[in-house]
């Protein structure tokens, strides 16, 4: 269910109002989508006169858009008419339109018609153009003061020059376009200033021809993604060379599922070094925190993430200090840990698994795609021999190879989760050797589809439409979960992805944004305000709002028998962790069960949970600190003011603006302590502190 890893440069597009003469194009360009070493889509341009024809068509993963587009060009060579109709990701219809004059800008899209005046140059950002687009917007900023324009229906967007490039033995110029979502898109443009490529660490867009080229593309992207990041790295990560002293906080305690009563937290050399009483006198020369009466908790866990650079250090912002790894780029995720590790970037401690998928038309291209039984126990080796905790099976892989494959994971010391495989159920990967079913979806499906239908297409989503009327004490369904109780298996629903993509609506803010989304950039709120799932009857809105019922019924039902719930989201935001819990709470789980399985949970699961998961003397010094009290509304996730992985501080206050996100809460006061007295004779020792607010 892992979403494309060009999300932004595949999703976003620019259609332009201003200045600025068009260059001399080929009347024909074509553009490769690559992704993981393979070739899953094409961007296809046609120009005749003053007439553009866009092509754009994506299939990875069983699914993608298919877009056409008509623009027509001004004499300023940008665009004044453009519509744009086709399918969505998930299949969903697209009729989007944009028309300007000399003074007012028109368009429609999934929210409605709106209109605008324009004076000089204005921006529109779209729902659902092709990577091409990118290259006009890039034009239009290239030649905007500072490099900035205001932007339509909100915000601005800016270019970064970033330097030259040689790919191929041509030089080419590097930018990064920011404030459409929250990372930027890295783009190269030629001499000409014309699109050659649109980067991702794990692929690339680039023009056709060049598919040779992707690798270093796909390495330039790590290099530019890594050198922003460990800049933003030293302007937020505060490191203090001496105990810190965190006074007046309520420490909540995941066993007991309550907070206790005002204390003073201290750490030092990244370890809790006590909890002591809130009268308790400081130690020489600590640095003091007021936490004003707030609640220290320990950090939080995404248990199915797919975990990026720009995602990285937005998990820290949001207060996740661990995630699992379900899948990735199996030379970048390596590369990934060992910055954290060192302090370089900022991010979350990752454990990693191994994704193993089965070759089809559908293969999704990550981690390894094996073509026999032999290749895939070969994968589950080189996974073992690398330190990967678990292998992830994905839905091409054959359900007859899955005994084999689990027999070898066991034997090396991993254990087995993953997707019902096509042409199966879960039962039956119960009974190969599943330790663990990711993804509610995947565990639902096997009560209402028959085996013969495929999910390795949208149908693992659209079929949920028939959950809605399910009985949940049916001896079907009762037989997976007594499987399950019996064999200890536990579960990763990912709930908060299963509503976005059944409950988003045009025009009305998705509920798995809804608290927030008016924090979020300009085109990240425009995303969540369109739907996702094709929707083509108010029958088929009424069977996925009920499906998203049954969807928390089950989750309640499963807690009840005992289930571990592995609280997951398989987004790259960090906040929608904060919603996949609110779902659980919904659902009829205790709050204090909510919150334990999002901190002590996963590391009891994960066998770290000497080291991590709660506040206590001797444990890593790792938690957040909220104003409020969580246990009484799980919303005040979102209002976390202070970050501690491995004993560095973050603000979330400081980090979000950066990527265009409004922040939810001031820092608090920090005064450090007063710099070390100088040696005898050589000047004034200092025993007052010197105050130092972020």
């Amino acid at each position: 269910m892992s979403l494309s890893p060009f999300r932004s440069a595949l999703a976003a597009s620019t259609l332009l109002a201003g200045f600025c003469a068009a260059p001399a194009f080929a009347q024909h360009e074509r553009m490769s989508v690559i992704a993981n070493g393979e070739k899953v889509g094409f961007v296809d341009v046609a120009r005749t006169g003053n007439h553009v024809a866009v092509q754009y068509d994506v299939k990875n993963n069983g699914r993608g858009p298919t877009m056409v587009e008509a623009i027509e060009l001004g004499a300023d060579g940008l665009p004044v008419s453009w519509t744009l109709d086709g399918k969505a990701t998930f299949g969903g219809d697209v009729h989007e339109r944009f028309l300007r004059t000399a003074t007012k800008a028109e368009w429609s899209d999934s929210m409605g018609a709106r209109t605008a005046t324009v004076r000089g140059t204005g921006l529109y950002i779209g729902q659902a153009a092709s990577p091409w687009a990118l290259g006009l917007y890039a034009r239009a900023l290239l030649k905007a003061p500072a490099s900035t324009l205001t932007a339509l229906p909100g915000g601005q967007v800016h270019l970064d020059k970033l330097g030259p490039a040689t790919i191929g033995n041509v030089s080419y110029q590097a930018y990064a376009i920011s404030g459409i979502d929250l990372s930027p898109d890295l783009i190269l443009l030629d001499d000409k200033n014309a699109l050659f490529a649109v980067l991702d660490t794990g692929g690339a867009v680039v023009r056709e021809g060049h598919d040779a080229d992707v690798p270093a593309l796909a390495d330039l992207a790590t290099k530019l993604t890594a050198k922003r990041y460990a800049a933003l790295q030293k302007r937020f990560a505060h490191t203090v060379d001496a105990p810190v002293r965190i006074r007046n906080v309520r420490v909540f305690d995941p066993v007991s599922g309550k907070r206790g009563e005002p204390v003073s937290v201290v750490f030092a050399n990244g370890r809790i070094s006590g909890i002591q009483p809130l009268d308790a006198v400081a130690s020489p020369s600590e640095a003091l925190i007021d936490g004003q009466g707030g609640t220290l908790m320990a950090g939080l866990h995404d248990m199915h993430a797919h975990i990026s650079l720009e995602s990285a250090i937005l998990y820290i912002a949001a207060g996740v200090t661990e995630v699992r790894d379900m899948g990735n780029d199996n030379a970048f995720l390596p590369d990934l840990m060992r910055r954290i590790a060192s302090g370089e970037v900022a991010g979350p401690r990752i454990m990693p698994d191994g994704f193993l998928e089965g070759r089809s038309p559908y293969s999704a291209r990550l981690g390894i795609v094996a073509d026999s039984e032999a290749k895939a126990l070969e994968a589950v080796r080189w996974y073992a021999a690398r330190g990967y905790w678990q292998i992830k099976i994905y839905n091409s892989m054959n359900p007859a190879w899955v005994p084999a494959i689990a027999k070898e994971a066991h034997a090396l010391g991993l254990t087995v989760t993953g997707h019902i495989p096509a042409f199966t159920n879960a039962d039956a990967m119960i009974g190969a050797g599943y330790d663990e079913v990711t993804h509610i979806n995947q565990l639902m499906l096997g009560w209402v589809l028959d085996p013969k239908e495929d999910t390795r297409t949208p149908l693992r989503l659209t079929a949920m439409k028939r959950t809605a009327t399910l009985d949940l004490a049916s001896p079907r369904v009762q037989a997976t979960i007594d499987r399950m109780v019996a064999g200890g298996i536990a579960h990763d629903p990912t709930a908060v992805t299963l509503e976005l993509l059944m409950l988003s609506r045009n025009g009305v803010a998705s509920p798995s944004v809804a608290e927030y989304i008016d924090h979020l950039p300009i085109g990240l709120q425009r995303r969540r305000r369109q739907a996702i799932a094709p929707i083509a009857s108010s029958a088929d809105a009424a069977g996925y709002d009920g499906a998203m019922a049954k969807v928390k019924q089950t989750l309640k039902l499963l807690h009840d028998r005992g289930i571990r719930l592995l609280p997951g989201t398989d987004d790259q935001t960090g906040l929608s962790v904060h919603r996949e819990l609110e779902i659980y709470a919904e659902a009829g789980i205790p709050i204090p069960d909510v919150l334990r399985m999002a901190t002590l949970g996963p590391e009891q699961y994960m066998g770290r949970d000497q080291e991590l998961g709660s506040i206590a003397r001797g444990k890593i010094a790792d938690f957040i600190l909220l104003p409020g009290d969580p246990t009484k509304d799980l919303s005040e996730l979102h209002r976390i003011s202070m970050v501690v992985k491995d004993g560095t501080i973050y603000f979330p206050s400081e980090i979000y603006p950066a990527f265009g996100v409004k922040p939810f809460v001031a820092a608090p006061k920090m005064t450090l302590p007063a710099p070390t007295p100088k040696l005898a004779g050589s000047g004034p020792a200092h025993d007052a502190m010197d105050e130092f607010v972020y």
